[in-house]
Protein backbone atom coordinates (compact mmCIF):
# COMPACT_ATOMS: atom_id res chain seq x y z
CA UNK A 1 0.00 0.00 0.00
CA UNK A 2 1.08 3.74 -0.72
CA UNK A 3 2.54 5.68 2.17
CA UNK A 4 0.62 8.69 3.34
CA UNK A 5 2.47 12.06 3.45
CA UNK A 6 2.72 12.06 6.91
CA UNK A 7 4.85 8.12 7.33
CA UNK A 8 6.19 9.29 3.90
CA UNK A 9 7.60 12.31 6.49
CA UNK A 10 8.27 10.09 9.52
CA UNK A 11 10.31 7.45 7.13
CA UNK A 12 12.42 10.69 5.90
CA UNK A 13 13.15 12.05 9.23
CA UNK A 14 13.84 8.09 10.61
CA UNK A 15 16.07 7.82 8.26
CA UNK A 16 18.15 11.52 8.55
CA UNK A 17 18.32 10.19 12.12
CA UNK A 18 20.02 7.30 11.26
CA UNK A 19 22.03 8.71 9.08
CA UNK A 20 23.33 11.49 11.34
CA UNK A 21 24.02 8.27 14.45
CA UNK A 22 26.11 6.45 12.11
CA UNK A 23 28.33 9.47 10.71
CA UNK A 24 28.85 10.89 14.34
CA UNK A 25 29.86 7.28 15.54
CA UNK A 26 32.30 7.08 12.06
CA UNK A 27 33.89 10.51 12.81
CA UNK A 28 34.33 10.21 16.47
CA UNK A 29 38.01 8.35 16.08
CA UNK A 30 38.66 11.97 15.21
CA UNK A 31 37.76 13.15 19.05
CA UNK A 32 39.35 10.94 20.94
CA UNK A 33 42.57 11.13 18.65
CA UNK A 34 42.54 15.15 19.81
CA UNK A 35 43.06 13.63 23.87
CA UNK A 36 45.58 10.93 22.32
CA UNK A 37 48.11 13.09 25.16
CA UNK A 38 46.25 11.47 27.77
CA UNK A 39 45.88 7.75 28.66
CA UNK A 40 42.74 5.16 27.51
CA UNK A 41 42.08 4.68 30.97
CA UNK A 42 41.99 8.70 31.83
CA UNK A 43 39.81 8.98 28.84
CA UNK A 44 37.39 6.46 29.83
CA UNK A 45 37.41 7.89 33.31
CA UNK A 46 35.79 11.01 31.63
CA UNK A 47 34.05 9.27 29.18
CA UNK A 48 32.00 7.64 32.23
CA UNK A 49 31.87 11.04 34.29
CA UNK A 50 30.07 13.25 31.69
CA UNK A 51 27.92 10.62 29.56
CA UNK A 52 26.67 10.15 33.50
CA UNK A 53 25.62 13.89 33.71
CA UNK A 54 24.68 14.66 30.27
CA UNK A 55 22.17 11.26 30.32
CA UNK A 56 20.92 12.30 33.56
CA UNK A 57 19.96 15.73 32.27
CA UNK A 58 18.58 14.10 29.47
CA UNK A 59 16.26 11.89 31.75
CA UNK A 60 15.24 14.65 33.68
CA UNK A 61 13.95 16.82 30.94
CA UNK A 62 12.48 14.54 29.09
CA UNK A 63 10.33 13.27 32.00
CA UNK A 64 12.16 9.93 32.25
CA UNK A 65 12.67 10.35 36.08
CA UNK A 66 9.85 8.04 36.94
CA UNK A 67 10.75 4.89 34.95
CA UNK A 68 14.25 5.39 36.31
CA UNK A 69 13.32 4.84 40.07
CA UNK A 70 10.93 1.87 39.13
CA UNK A 71 13.96 0.09 37.49
CA UNK A 72 16.14 1.53 40.69
CA UNK A 73 13.63 -0.62 43.08
CA UNK A 74 14.60 -4.28 40.71
CA UNK A 75 17.62 -5.56 42.19
CA UNK A 76 17.62 -8.03 39.08
CA UNK A 77 17.18 -5.66 36.57
CA UNK A 78 20.05 -4.02 38.67
CA UNK A 79 22.68 -6.51 38.56
CA UNK A 80 21.93 -7.39 34.94
CA UNK A 81 22.50 -3.79 34.11
CA UNK A 82 26.16 -4.13 36.03
CA UNK A 83 27.09 -7.12 33.69
CA UNK A 84 26.01 -5.09 31.00
CA UNK A 85 27.78 -1.99 32.18
CA UNK A 86 31.43 -4.21 32.61
CA UNK A 87 31.47 -5.03 29.18
CA UNK A 88 30.13 -1.47 27.93
CA UNK A 89 33.23 -0.58 29.67
CA UNK A 90 35.69 -2.98 28.32
CA UNK A 91 34.48 -2.02 24.62
CA UNK A 92 34.47 1.96 24.88
CA UNK A 93 38.39 1.12 26.65
CA UNK A 94 39.15 -0.97 23.87
CA UNK A 95 37.65 1.58 21.11
CA UNK A 96 39.89 4.20 22.66
CA UNK A 97 42.93 2.68 22.93
CA UNK A 98 42.68 1.26 19.65
CA UNK A 99 41.82 4.37 17.95
CA UNK A 100 44.96 6.25 20.10
CA UNK A 101 47.39 3.60 19.47
CA UNK A 102 46.92 3.70 15.70
CA UNK A 103 44.54 0.52 15.24
CA UNK A 104 41.87 1.99 14.04
CA UNK A 105 41.77 -0.41 11.31
CA UNK A 106 41.78 -2.89 13.44
CA UNK A 107 38.50 -0.86 15.11
CA UNK A 108 37.03 -0.59 11.37
CA UNK A 109 37.15 -4.58 10.81
CA UNK A 110 35.51 -4.69 14.44
CA UNK A 111 32.49 -2.89 13.47
CA UNK A 112 32.49 -4.51 10.27
CA UNK A 113 32.40 -8.00 11.59
CA UNK A 114 29.90 -7.25 14.54
CA UNK A 115 26.65 -8.08 12.46
CA UNK A 116 28.08 -11.18 11.80
CA UNK A 117 29.26 -11.56 15.27
CA UNK A 118 25.44 -10.86 16.51
CA UNK A 119 23.85 -13.34 14.02
CA UNK A 120 26.04 -16.02 15.38
CA UNK A 121 25.32 -15.37 19.41
CA UNK A 122 21.76 -15.18 18.04
CA UNK A 123 22.09 -18.64 16.98
CA UNK A 124 23.80 -20.20 20.14
CA UNK A 125 21.92 -18.06 23.02
CA UNK A 126 18.74 -17.41 21.59
CA UNK A 127 17.71 -20.72 19.46
CA UNK A 128 17.63 -18.39 16.16
CA UNK A 129 17.74 -20.67 12.95
CA UNK A 130 20.34 -19.58 10.25
CA UNK A 131 19.19 -19.37 6.89
CA UNK A 132 21.54 -20.77 3.86
CA UNK A 133 22.72 -17.42 2.89
CA UNK A 134 23.15 -16.03 6.52
CA UNK A 135 25.82 -19.41 7.27
CA UNK A 136 27.10 -18.52 3.97
CA UNK A 137 28.22 -15.12 5.12
CA UNK A 138 29.44 -16.12 8.55
CA UNK A 139 31.52 -18.84 7.44
CA UNK A 140 33.21 -16.46 4.59
CA UNK A 141 33.61 -14.10 7.68
CA UNK A 142 36.06 -16.71 9.45
CA UNK A 143 37.48 -17.98 6.15
CA UNK A 144 38.78 -13.94 6.55
CA UNK A 145 39.96 -13.76 9.65
CA UNK A 146 41.67 -17.16 8.94
CA UNK A 147 43.27 -16.05 6.05
CA UNK A 148 44.88 -13.16 8.52
CA UNK A 149 45.87 -15.71 11.04
CA UNK A 150 47.72 -17.73 8.51
CA UNK A 151 49.87 -14.85 6.56
CA UNK A 152 50.19 -12.99 9.55
CA UNK A 153 50.66 -15.57 12.30
CA UNK A 154 48.53 -13.86 14.65
CA UNK A 155 44.49 -13.19 15.45
CA UNK A 156 43.04 -9.64 15.13
CA UNK A 157 42.89 -9.39 18.33
CA UNK A 158 41.53 -5.68 19.19
CA UNK A 159 38.57 -6.59 16.09
CA UNK A 160 37.59 -9.78 17.41
CA UNK A 161 37.49 -8.13 20.99
CA UNK A 162 35.73 -5.11 19.87
CA UNK A 163 33.04 -7.15 17.78
CA UNK A 164 32.66 -9.56 20.48
CA UNK A 165 32.19 -7.17 23.38
CA UNK A 166 29.59 -5.41 21.59
CA UNK A 167 28.07 -8.36 20.12
CA UNK A 168 27.39 -9.74 23.28
CA UNK A 169 26.86 -6.59 24.89
CA UNK A 170 23.68 -5.62 22.24
CA UNK A 171 22.54 -9.83 23.24
CA UNK A 172 22.12 -9.01 26.93
CA UNK A 173 20.39 -5.34 26.65
CA UNK A 174 18.12 -7.32 24.00
CA UNK A 175 16.71 -9.38 26.92
CA UNK A 176 16.19 -6.14 29.06
CA UNK A 177 13.37 -4.21 28.41
CA UNK A 178 14.00 -0.92 29.66
CA UNK A 179 14.50 2.43 27.83
CA UNK A 180 17.35 2.72 26.01
CA UNK A 181 18.54 6.39 27.53
CA UNK A 182 17.27 5.19 31.31
CA UNK A 183 19.29 1.75 30.23
CA UNK A 184 22.33 3.56 29.78
CA UNK A 185 22.31 5.97 32.50
CA UNK A 186 22.42 3.48 34.97
CA UNK A 187 25.17 1.19 33.44
CA UNK A 188 27.36 4.82 33.48
CA UNK A 189 25.81 5.49 36.78
CA UNK A 190 27.17 2.25 38.11
CA UNK A 191 30.69 2.77 36.67
CA UNK A 192 30.84 6.06 37.85
CA UNK A 193 32.15 5.30 41.89
CA UNK A 194 34.85 3.11 40.34
CA UNK A 195 35.41 6.01 37.70
CA UNK A 196 35.67 8.50 40.52
CA UNK A 197 38.08 6.46 42.88
CA UNK A 198 40.14 6.12 40.28
CA UNK A 199 40.54 9.48 38.94
CA UNK A 200 40.77 11.06 42.81
CA UNK A 201 43.02 8.36 43.95
CA UNK A 202 45.03 6.37 41.61
CA UNK A 203 45.13 8.39 38.00
CA UNK A 204 48.36 10.04 38.29
CA UNK A 205 49.11 12.85 35.01
CA UNK A 206 49.63 16.21 34.58
CA UNK A 207 46.20 16.66 33.24
CA UNK A 208 44.56 14.82 36.52
CA UNK A 209 43.51 17.89 38.09
CA UNK A 210 41.11 19.96 35.58
CA UNK A 211 41.71 23.75 37.31
CA UNK A 212 45.40 23.28 36.06
CA UNK A 213 44.44 22.26 32.19
CA UNK A 214 44.00 24.68 29.71
CA UNK A 215 40.35 25.34 28.91
CA UNK A 216 40.14 23.94 25.88
CA UNK A 217 41.18 20.64 26.67
CA UNK A 218 38.46 20.93 29.73
CA UNK A 219 36.18 21.76 26.72
CA UNK A 220 37.46 18.47 25.11
CA UNK A 221 36.75 16.31 28.07
CA UNK A 222 33.17 17.48 28.96
CA UNK A 223 32.41 17.10 25.07
CA UNK A 224 33.19 13.08 25.92
CA UNK A 225 29.65 13.44 27.38
CA UNK A 226 27.70 14.47 23.91
CA UNK A 227 30.06 11.92 21.88
CA UNK A 228 28.32 9.44 23.68
CA UNK A 229 25.10 10.46 24.41
CA UNK A 230 24.79 12.63 20.75
CA UNK A 231 24.65 9.40 18.41
CA UNK A 232 22.41 7.63 20.70
CA UNK A 233 19.80 9.89 20.69
CA UNK A 234 19.68 9.93 16.80
CA UNK A 235 19.48 6.66 16.39
CA UNK A 236 16.55 6.27 19.23
CA UNK A 237 14.66 8.41 16.91
CA UNK A 238 15.51 6.79 14.20
CA UNK A 239 14.54 3.07 15.27
CA UNK A 240 11.40 4.44 16.58
CA UNK A 241 10.31 5.69 13.03
CA UNK A 242 12.09 3.08 10.87
CA UNK A 243 11.80 -0.93 11.33
CA UNK A 244 15.07 -2.20 12.29
CA UNK A 245 16.05 -4.16 9.46
CA UNK A 246 15.78 -0.77 7.58
CA UNK A 247 17.98 0.87 10.60
CA UNK A 248 20.18 -2.04 9.85
CA UNK A 249 21.63 -1.26 6.50
CA UNK A 250 22.77 1.74 7.68
CA UNK A 251 24.87 0.33 10.11
CA UNK A 252 27.67 0.02 7.77
CA UNK A 253 28.03 3.47 7.26
CA UNK A 254 29.93 4.00 10.99
CA UNK A 255 32.81 1.71 10.10
CA UNK A 256 33.14 2.67 6.72
CA UNK A 257 33.90 6.29 7.59
CA UNK A 258 36.40 4.66 10.30
CA UNK A 259 38.43 3.30 7.50
CA UNK A 260 38.59 5.52 5.11
CA UNK A 261 39.79 7.81 7.98
CA UNK A 262 42.76 5.52 8.80
CA UNK A 263 43.70 5.01 5.49
CA UNK A 264 43.61 8.72 3.97
CA UNK A 265 43.71 11.03 6.96
CA UNK A 266 46.00 8.92 9.32
CA UNK A 267 48.17 7.03 6.73
CA UNK A 268 47.74 3.43 9.03
CA UNK A 269 49.31 0.55 6.97
CA UNK A 270 46.78 -2.04 5.33
CA UNK A 271 48.70 -4.91 4.90
CA UNK A 272 47.76 -7.05 2.11
CA UNK A 273 46.45 -10.01 4.53
CA UNK A 274 44.52 -7.49 6.11
CA UNK A 275 42.85 -6.11 2.56
CA UNK A 276 42.29 -9.97 1.75
CA UNK A 277 40.58 -9.95 5.59
CA UNK A 278 38.24 -6.78 4.90
CA UNK A 279 37.70 -8.13 1.33
CA UNK A 280 36.11 -11.34 2.51
CA UNK A 281 34.40 -9.61 5.54
CA UNK A 282 32.49 -7.13 2.96
CA UNK A 283 31.77 -9.96 1.16
CA UNK A 284 30.03 -11.71 4.09
CA UNK A 285 28.52 -8.47 4.58
CA UNK A 286 26.84 -7.69 1.62
CA UNK A 287 25.51 -11.75 1.27
CA UNK A 288 24.50 -10.81 4.54
CA UNK A 289 22.84 -7.56 3.28
CA UNK A 290 21.29 -9.08 -0.06
CA UNK A 291 19.87 -12.19 2.58
CA UNK A 292 17.94 -9.90 5.35
CA UNK A 293 16.59 -7.52 2.61
CA UNK A 294 14.94 -10.39 1.05
CA UNK A 295 13.16 -11.99 3.94
CA UNK A 296 12.32 -8.39 5.21
CA UNK A 297 10.53 -7.60 1.49
CA UNK A 298 9.00 -11.56 1.57
CA UNK A 299 7.82 -10.89 5.41
CA UNK A 300 6.15 -7.76 4.03
CA UNK A 301 4.31 -9.52 1.23
CA UNK A 302 2.93 -11.72 3.51
CA UNK A 303 1.62 -9.22 5.83
CA UNK A 304 0.23 -7.40 2.94
CA UNK A 305 -1.52 -10.80 1.35
CA UNK A 306 -2.99 -11.60 5.14
CA UNK A 307 -4.12 -7.96 5.82
CA UNK A 308 -5.71 -8.16 2.45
Amino acid sequence: MPLSAENQKEQRTGAINAVSAYLMWGIAPLYFKLLSELASIEILVHRVVWSTLFLALIILLSGKTKALVLILKQPKMLLSLLITAIILAMNWFLFIWAVNNDHLLDASLGYFINPLFSVALGMLFLGERLRVWQKFAVLLAIIGVAIQVVVLGALPIISLALASTFALYGLLRKKIYIDSFVGLLIESALMLPIALVFWLFFLDSPTANMFSNSSSLNLLLLCAGIVTTAPLLCFTAAAKRLTLATVGFFQYIGPSIMFMIAIFYYHEMLEPAKLITFCFIWLALLIYSIDSFGEYKRKRRLVATSAS
